[in-house]
């Protein structure tokens, strides 16, 4: 282990793209943004310096037992945000850079490639929204008062914006990778600053800019290198964890992801892992569920012993039995994802992500398919599924804390029950016993009552007191009265004395005066009142208008805005004896 000889940027970025360094999966994924980008050639050209590299000699026995990524030259944050994997030449040595990941790609987008980000305030899926754009120097500018604090103009642009003129018809942007086709800094940057047609005091001045580029690329020696060759992979991950104490820490998720990756045999963990959250983000809930939430089922529906991030847990038997199911886990986890979204549960209103790891395990450990989905043989088990999700979302604390514990505790019920169905009462003792019972006091009712709109717990709540929406289809969390009636103003005009406003506008986005309602009704019944509404064509018989009344607690419904209040309170009350027996037993119910 040893310094190299330091090194020009034109040097290192050759030893790139020859192949010769590469990056190890343990490495997390490239980060930076462009203004990241614009600091650091700034400071290449003012000559500060950027920090050392650390490097890995990798023998070439022991290059066939990784895998590794070549760095990212044309980034796109849609269609390319990550590395490609590296094809190492058999019996080839390499060199893996174990830190200056982030600023080596940076410098390598900056001088070899481009940076196509989404236009604020764009749609994600229209490719027009994604501008190629490449690194320019402003010849004639500077970076004067900057919110960077960049001495040098530089900018990342559309080749077409880069070309356009000045007023005067000056184009004084330099494409920054140009500079690399440069074999001096002398004829060849007086060649490119004077087909400008600049005056002498311009061209003087452009002259400066382009050579002080050309010697923070070309001349100075920046790239200071430690390499380490030692072979034994346990001791360069532990260098490689130190390195990267500070900064943006890699998470062990991610480097466990990175030795998973490099243990797979036949497929690519880091891949798998992001097609499947992809996947779960284009799927019915939109869920964004982590890799960290990823691995951890993966290591609970393997039957893993324990599902902490250590190395320990990430053994090649481990990963091996990983990858071979890895199939029917990723089916087990999206068949769960598709259940909970069936409940009407999404990315917006799902409090605890980890609610799905159980799930999942517990269609995987009873080989339930699709079908479990939507057939009617299943369906009081998914009843059973459903009430035992809402209530631990509805619960506090349940998936904070001790969640490595709660998920063993709930894989030994499930693993040993033995019925078929959803051990919902076993679970329950269990949970408690780890002091995460799923009962609810008084106090706890309470405070669920207190719910407002908007608020990812209270759809669960209005989904368990008012069951009777088909949330598989749209639907809206919907304002009995509407806020537009319930606003100040809109009280003067009804009539409704100004020392009683305080008690219509505190109640407008509380609990009791919320439903669920599917989206085009909730679309057509607009801020319309809401006796006028149920007495429109929306129910196909009185029996239905008066099924829907009943099973909603809507049949308190006053007839004018007179008696809003008196009937949120009632409500507030039928709400109270629901949660009841739903959420746990409470003596007596007081009055509002």
């Amino acid at each position: 282990m040893g310094f190299l000889p330091a090194m020009t940027i034109a040097e290192a970025l050759k030893r790139i793209h020859k192949g010769a360094w590469v990056l190890p999966a343990i490495q997390r994924e490239f980060v930076w943004n462009t203004n990241q980008i614009r600091s650091l050639f700034d400071s290449l050209m003012r000559g500060y310096p950027v920090g050392s590299f650390l490097l890995w000699g990798l023998e070439k026995e022991q290059v066939e037992k990784f895998t590794f990524y070549d760095f990212l030259t044309d980034y796109h944050e849609k269609n390319q945000p990550y590395a490609p994997t590296a094809n190492v030449a058999h019996g080839e040595s390499v060199i893996a850079v174990l830190d200056g990941q982030q600023r080596l790609t940076a410098i390598n987008i900056g001088l070899y490639g481009s940076y196509a980000e989404r236009l604020k305030y764009k749609q994600a899926n229209n490719p027009e929204n994604y501008p190629r754009k490449w690194l320019y120097l402003n010849l004639l500018g500077s970076g004067g008062d900057d919110e960077l604090g960049l001495k040098y103009d530089l900018r990342f642009l559309t080749s077409a914006k880069a070309a356009e003129p000045t007023t005067d018809g000056k184009r004084p942007w330099f494409k920054v990778a140009e500079v690399l086709k440069f074999p001096d800094g002398g004829p060849a940057i007086m060649d490119a600053v004077g087909a400008r047609g600049l005056d002498v005091a311009e061209f003087h001045y452009a002259y400066k800019q382009l050579y002080e580029l050309y010697q923070a690329i070309h001349t100075q020696q920046v790239i200071n290198a430690f390499q380490e060759d030692s072979q034994d992979p346990d001791r360069v991950l532990d260098i490689f964890v130190r390195v990267n104490s500070g900064g943006t820490k890699l998470s062990n998720s991610d480097l466990l992801l990175s030795m998973a990756t490099n243990q797979w045999k036949e497929l690519d963990a880091r891949e798998e892992v992001r097609s499947l959250e992809t996947e779960f983000t284009a799927g019915p809930g939109q869920f964004r569920f982590s890799k960290d939430l990823i691995l951890k089922a993966g290591l609970m529906l393997t039957e893993a012993p324990d599902f902490q991030f250590k190395i320990s847990n990430f053994t090649q038997t481990n990963m091996s039995r990983l990858e071979h199911g890895w199939a029917e886990i990723r089916s087990s986890l999206l068949r769960a994802a598709n259940l909970l979204a069936s409940f009407g549960l999404s990315a917006n209103n799902l409090t605890a992500d980890s609610v799905v790891i159980p799930v999942a395990y517990y269609l995987h450990r009873h080989g339930l398919g699709d079908k479990y989905l939507t057939a009617s043989t299943f369906a009081t088990d998914r009843a059973l599924v459903r009430r035992w999700v809402f209530k631990s979302l509805i619960k506090r604390g349940v998936w904070g804390s001790g969640l490595d514990t709660l998920l063993r505790s709930i894989q030994a019920v499930i693993r040993s029950s033995a019925t078929p169905e959803f051990p919902v009462d076993a679970l329950e003792s269990a949970m408690a016993s780890r002091g995460k019972g799923l009962s609810f006091t008084d106090e706890e009712i309470d405070g669920v009552l207190e719910l407002q709109y908007g608020k990812p717990q209270t759809f669960p709540v209005l989904a368990m007191l008012y069951p009777g929406l088909d949330l598989t289809q749209q639907f809206h969390e919907d304002h009995v009265f509407a806020r537009s009636r319930l606003t100040p103003q809109a009280l003067r005009k009804s009539g409704i004395s100004r020392e009683q406003h305080e008690d219509y506008t505190s109640r407008a986005n509380g609990l009791p005066n919320l439903q669920l309602l599917a989206g085009l009704p909730n679309i057509a019944k607009g801020d319309a009142w809401p006796w006028e509404w149920l007495d429109g064509p929306h129910f196909t018989s009185d029996a239905a208008r008066e099924n829907h009344l009943a099973q909603n607690d809507l049949d308190l419904l006053p007839h004018d805005l007179a008696g809003f209040v008196d009937f949120y309170d009632a409500r507030k009350k039928r709400m109270a004896e629901r949660l009841s027996k739903l959420l746990g037993l409470r003596a007596e119910v007081p009055e509002t």
